[in-house]
């Protein structure tokens, strides 16, 4: 199925800063890359972790946020992954994006200006109104959780 209207999302990028990109005509995700005119990064390894600058900065519509996820190739290859995946880009934020990654490999990993680091997913979101209550309804899962439906 494709859709005709795409989301359009205005961004400045530093001189020399990739622009997300699709990989493939039906990802999911556009890979974002890192900005580091000034040389290479290094994450140690086994917790190592580090702020990627992008060189983007984004004008996410509102009722849309960006989620930050990991690339696939990256963790299962090195260990490496988004921190707080995945991490929101709300959209009334101007600053440049950056991307915390963790290396949760055994080797320390080297990050050079332009790798693919992430992926970056726009997705619509709603703010919900919040009212308190003397109780919610009752369901068959009730309080259990944690894997109280299997692993």
């Amino acid at each position: 199925m494709q859709r005709s209207e795409r989301v359009e999302i205005r961004l400045v990028a530093k001189d020399g800063a990739k622009l997300p990109s699709y990989a493939s005509p039906e990802a999911a995700g556009a890979d974002i890359c890192a900005y580091l005119p000034d040389g290479p990064l290094t994450i140690k390894a086994s917790g190592g972790r580090a702020l990627v600058p992008t060189g983007l900065v984004l004008e996410i519509p509102n009722g849309y946020e960006g989620q930050v996820r990991p690339r696939s190739g990256l963790a299962t290859r090195h260990g490496l992954t988004v921190l707080n995946s995945p991490g929101t880009i709300d959209s009334d934020y101007r600053g440049e994006v950056k991307v915390i990654l963790i290396n949760h490999g055994s080797e320390e990993f080297i990050i050079q200006d332009g790798d693919r680091i992430a992926q970056l997913i726009i997705a619509p979101v709603e703010q919900c109104r919040f009212v308190e209550s003397d109780s919610t309804s009752t369901t068959v899962r009730g309080e259990r959780g944690f894997g109280s439906t299997g692993v």
